[in-house]
């Protein structure tokens, strides 16, 4: 299985941080901030590649809301297999949703061998 790091501190050049953000950008918490001091993610940039990070908005409403994104992301990902993408537990933190709530919308991408998920959001999967 491909599982992401708990823990990401660094970046290996070929490698992405895919982390929960806000439509608006504002990347003060969490693994937001963690992508907008470390791995380039721009201040006002809410959605899609920046520097080494890949925002996928989670503060905007429910589940539902945050579908297109993650099918967005996915079908990103595809589109570049030299890139290896480190999914976090987006919508887990602040935003408040639980694996078993998230991890469904990722059931496309256990299909896509650069994509690595987080353990518990590839136990949702298995089950």
């Amino acid at each position: 299985m491909r599982i992401s790091p708990d823990m990401i501190t660094t970046l290996r050049p070929d490698e992405v941080f895919v982390f929960g953000s806000n439509l608006a950008g504002m990347h003060g918490g969490g693994a937001a901030r963690l992508a907008y001091e470390r791995f380039g993610a721009v201040w006002g940039q809410g959605v899609g590649l920046q520097g080494q990070s890949y925002a996928i908005p989670t503060m905007q409403g429910g589940v539902e809301t945050i579908a297109p994104y993650v099918d967005g992301f996915v079908d990103f990902a595809r589109r570049h297999p030299e890139k290896r993408f480190l999914v976090t537990e987006i919508g887990c933190g602040i935003a408040g949703f639980t694996p078993a709530q998230i991890a469904p919308l990722f059931a496309r991408a256990a299909e896509v061998g650069n994509i690595w998920l987080p353990a518990r959001f590839w136990d949702v999967l298995s089950r």
